[in-house]
């Protein structure tokens, strides 16, 4: 793993400071005179929380579309490098807890994952963790099982490269499943329970695929 700068460091926390700022601004214009009674403390704390989040993410999102990742190999000392550890702070000091969080419901997660970045079709919903929603496309009607982990890049040793995760429609991932950096899986597929799909895999379309590492398949034909 590479080491994160002081540059990289200060330039994060501007943006959190900033979210801060306008998230506590938030609290007190929004809420502040209202009369909540003996729960004010605990309803000003709470908003002032939910505030900062959402600027952040707001942060995050307008920082990601004047210097988006972009995929493939990220040289050490560049303006790529320099994005992604801004980007890896974000997710590390704040978003963690959000995507990790047992206790948000699916259908918030939801939510959650669209405004971080990433592209969800219709009806389609994580119980895993989308490590890297900005390079994450999910179509229509799937599903990504309880304790599945998504991400799109790759560390190996001083190494870091990105690439995007494709997933079609009527998609099904298993519980604890592992998706790696490039994968392409088809419409119709499945990735059974706890498989491995290495980085740069492609399913193909109404495919199943399950194992360490993940391999098709064969399904007898029901009598």
């Amino acid at each position: 793993m590479r080491k994160i700068s002081l540059a990289q460091t200060l330039c994060f926390l501007v943006l959190l400071s900033v979210a801060c700022a306008l998230g506590i601004a938030s609290t007190v214009l929004l809420l502040g005179r209202l009369p909540l009674g003996d729960f004010r403390g605990v309803v000003l704390f709470t908003a002032g929380v939910v505030f900062i989040y959402a600027w952040a993410i707001a942060l995050n999102r307008t920082f990601l579309l004047f210097f988006p990742l972009r995929e493939g190999y990220v040289v050490p000392g560049s303006r790529e490098e320099f994005r992604y550890h801004v980007y890896l702070l974000f997710y590390l000091v704040l978003f963690q807890s959000l995507t990790r969080s047992l206790a948000i419901p699916v259908p918030l997660m939801r939510a959650i994952y669209l405004a971080l970045g990433a592209k969800l079709g219709k009806n389609s919903y994580s119980a895993g963790v989308i490590l890297d929603p900005p390079l994450t496309v999910v179509g229509d009607n799937c599903i990504i099982g309880h304790d599945a982990v998504l991400f799109a890049h790759a560390v190996e040793g001083a190494d870091l490269a990105l690439a995007p995760i494709t997933i079609g429609n009527n998609v099904t991932i298993g519980a604890k499943a592992v998706v790696q950096p490039g994968v392409v899986i088809e419409d119709d597929a499945i990735v059974a329970v706890s498989a491995v799909v290495k980085k740069g895999t492609h399913i193909r379309r109404g495919e199943r695929w399950g194992g360490i590492p993940a391999r098709p398949i064969r399904v007898e034909a029901k009598k």
